[in-house]
């Protein structure tokens, strides 16, 4: 979120000239951690007590007590995140940080999720709806008991507004652009460009993935990739026109980086001591502090819980009233992001004489306008004119300049709601994955075990389109009758898998199907597999398990992946006399083969991997860009499959023609690594991976703040391993923001720890708590320690 950093420090370095807040009115806006408190609205009394890291556990009477009191704490915790939450997803973060969010504002408000989230709350089950508003009321008695706001307000010089019920739905609509691409395909549109400037075989080339490294959990892998001949497309070939300027481009060209994921897997009971499942959770998103996740116990009297107390634990979402992860005592339950197809291009074809009109199956309809008005701070309003279809705004142009509306399962009523909820509830793995399709949430993979030692896989979201009559990979035109999206896929359609023969499930982001399971969830872009399948064999290399033995697949930084590189590095380089070659073979020569904080050998393959990509992939984006010169590769683009079938079968006429052979170009590469890494101080030698990898886990506000200031926000600045493509998935500000393990009834035995702490209050005593266990991997216990503090929420009269 590095625009809303910039947004928020803008503001602050204001607020600061200004002349700020003091150190006292800090400890003011601290949450109060015991005593009582007088809350109106609850109907018995309830306790949240906290232990040495700050995980709240919160006992109440009812469910709906309950609902009150996370609200309460929440709000006192976390309430400056939960706004933004909110704020990003409705388009209205100008209206606290001026005019750096207005284009932000502009991309989101274009959806029109609060409109949407209010049509949605009105009609939420009665059951969801006071549950809403009861987390509503105690987020605004959290924030109201607050002897000062919270202090990124006091920074900001603003107020917080009180949270409504809707609200809580918009932060699960953050979470879908979260996931979702930001709620704009840029991938499809990247694709249309390539495919109006590319002979088709060699854009199926491009976006080819390699079976070698797929581990699907059904259906077999994909074929390798085909080379098309030098009479499909030649880059040397004068027709073409000359290219543009392919080193500029290879500059410019970056890398594939790790992108909002996560790992989930399970083993059955029959693996383990205890009889139980084991389920294994790591969700991989941005890092900031205060961490995304909130950690609680939740506990409330219920005749048909085990003991007849519902007892949860896991991480909750500041925003919404419910476990989103964790455990009920009975099954544990885990997400990934499933990376399936939940947004399509329609091309919108306006009537010449009324271009308000389009054209329909039926014939015309009209285009809908709504004026949106952004508020500003310390500016004039933006009035946004949001021109609305019935399949979604419009938002871009076809390449041939034809208006494109997205159609986005976020957009629908249908894909919101409080269901996850009922979770709560369930008894066994089985009816865990039957509630699965009702969710109201982004589609994710979705993996649970029970404490009878079952476990299973499907699909969360209750909105998976049924497609008729085009490709979803590019734009189309769906005034046709029979295409389009014609209809939402039942629960019975919903892929699913129980109880595996070898007592393991997987999922990484990877594809997980295949054929009609694989044509319902579509592809928006699959992790290349890599991750999946090692974790897989992780898996296999065992036959019992217990729950540290999942954590040390979590922390798993072994390179499989780039050992093919590392020996391809060394061909290269063989009989090379240039100095700075020699020494780059021999830093590479011992291939450890991990992404430790000392490793220099990790570093350098890497390096050598990502520029061979950007100088094989440089000239087919010149030949796009010479017809769209504003094309980039899609950042969802497996390109693996592609550059290692080019550099190792070697057409010299898929060679960019600055090169007189593809030995020049890997040595090329090489030569680019040595020179630029080695110009650093230390050289080659001192180049490790914890230098590159080093830790940028920070407060929105803290690059407003001087440095001595910010460090007192921030999470220490120290190397980190792991990286993208194995299991321990991490780069500086990205990676697993939780890791546990949990064996449901048995949860005394289970693991949770996560990034930044608790609490993003500098002077709370929770602020980083629990961070260096992450950092470490040490498995911290899921349940709470003993309390530290213990606060009585006492129902009261409201005044």
């Amino acid at each position: 979120m590095r625009w809303l950093r910039r947004a928020l420090a803008a503001a602050a370095v204001l607020a600061l000239l200004a002349g700020g807040t003091g150190w006292l009115l800090l400890a003011g806006s601290l949450p109060q951690l015991d005593g009582r408190i007088a809350a109106p609205g609850l109907q018995a009394p309830v306790t949240v007590s906290r232990d040495a890291r700050g995980v709240a556990t919160i006992e109440a009477k009812n469910r709906r007590d309950l609902a009150w009191a996370t609200g309460f704490v929440h709000a006192q915790e976390r309430y400056f995140q939960m706004d933004l939450l909110r704020r990003v997803a409705a388009g209205e973060l100008a209206e606290l940080v001026g005019p750096a969010a207005i284009e932000v504002d502009i991309k989101h408000r274009r959806h029109r999720f609060r409109a949407l989230a209010e049509r949605v709350y009105a009609a939420l089950p009665p059951d969801e709806r006071a549950l809403a508003d009861a987390y509503r009321d105690g987020v605004n008695a959290g924030l109201a008991a607050l002897d000062v706001r919270p202090w990124e307000y006091l920074l900001l010089r603003a107020r917080p507004q009180r949270w409504r019920s809707e609200d809580s739905l918009l932060v699960i609509e953050a979470m879908f652009l979260d996931l979702n691409s930001d709620g704009y395909d840029e991938r499809d549109l990247r694709l249309a460009q390539m495919r109006a400037a590319l002979p088709q075989p060699v854009l199926a080339l491009l976006t080819a993935r390699e079976g070698l490294w797929e581990a699907p959990l059904q259906g077999a892998a994909s074929p390798p990739p085909s080379i098309p001949g030098p009479e499909v497309f030649d880059l040397r070939r004068t027709a073409l026109g000359p290219l543009p300027d392919t080193a500029r481009i290879a500059a410019t060209l970056a890398p594939a980086e790790a992108r909002p994921g996560s790992n989930n897997f399970a083993v059955a009971g029959a693996l383990t001591a205890t009889g139980a499942a084991i389920v294994a959770n790591d969700m991989h998103l941005t890092l900031r502090v205060p961490d995304i996740w909130f950690r609680a116990r939740l506990r409330y009297p219920d005749a048909s819980a085990p003991g007849g107390v519902r007892d949860l634990n896991g991480v909750t979402l500041p925003g919404v009233p419910a476990l989103v992860a964790g455990s009920n005592g009975r099954i544990a339950w885990a997400f990934t992001n499933s990376y399936g197809d939940w947004e399509d291009w329609v091309r919108v074809l306006r009537d010449p004489a009324d271009p308000q009109r389009y054209r329909v199956p039926e014939g015309w309809a009209r285009i809908e306008r709504h004026d949106e008005v952004i508020r500003v701070r310390g500016a004039a309003p933006r009035t946004v004119a949001v021109e609305d279809t019935r399949w979604g705004p419009i938002l871009a142009h076809d390449v041939d300049g034809t208006p494109l509306a997205l159609a986005w399962t976020a957009q629908l009523p249908r894909a919101l709601n409080l269901s996850l909820m009922r979770l709560e509830q369930a008894a066994d793995a089985d009816a865990a994955l039957a509630m699965a399709p009702s969710f109201g949430m982004p589609a994710q993979n979705f993996v649970v075990g029970d404490a009878r030692g079952h476990i299973g896989w499907t699909l969360t979201g209750n909105a998976l389109p049924l497609r008729a009559g085009y490709d979803p990979d590019f734009p189309a035109d769906w005034s046709r009758p029979g295409t389009g999206w014609t209809g939402f896929a039942a629960a019975a359609q919903y892929p699913r898998i129980e109880n595996p023969a070898d007592g393991r499930l997987w999922t990484a982001n990877n594809r997980t199907t295949s054929d009609a399971w694989l044509a319902l969830l579509g592809d928006s872009g699959y992790d290349n597999g890599a991750r999946a399948q090692q974790i897989r064999d992780d898996l296999r290399a065992r036959s019992h398990f217990a729950p540290a033995d999942l954590l040390a697949i979590q922390l798993d930084d072994r390179a499989l992946f780039l050992a093919r590189w590392q020996r391809l590095l060394q061909d290269t380089l063989a009989g090379s006399e240039e100095p700075a070659l020699v020494e780059l073979r021999r830093l590479t020569a011992r291939w450890r083969g991990r992404a430790t904080v000392d490793s220099v050998d990790y570093r350098l393959v890497r390096a050598f991997r990502d520029e061979v990509e950007r100088q094989v992939l440089a000239p087919f984006v010149a030949r796009v860009q010479a017809r769209f010169p504003d094309f980039e590769l899609p950042r969802e683009l497996d390109r693996e499959a592609a550059v290692w079938a080019l550099v190792t079968q070697q057409p010299p006429y898929l060679l960019d023609p600055r090169y007189p052979d593809w030995h020049a170009l890997l040595t090329s590469s090489a030569r680019a690594v040595a020179e630029r890494l080695g110009a650093e101080p230390g050289g080659l030698a001192a180049r490790t991976w914890g230098e590159r990898n080093t830790a940028a886990i920070r407060h929105p506000l803290s690059a407003a703040l001087p440095g001595f200031l910010s460090r007192f926000l921030d999470m220490p600045r120290e190397p980190l391993p792991g990286d993208r493509d194995m299991p321990r998935v991490q780069a500086p500000a990205f990676g697993a923001s939780e890791r546990f393990g949990i064996m449901p009834g048995h949860e005394d035995l289970s693991y949770l720890h996560m990034p930044g702490g608790q609490s993003g209050h500098p002077l709370s005593p929770f602020h980083g708590a629990g961070h260096e266990d992450w950092v470490r991997g040490v498995p911290t216990p899921l349940l709470p320690g003993p309390a530290r503090h213990r606060m009585t929420l006492q129902p009261a009269v409201a005044r």
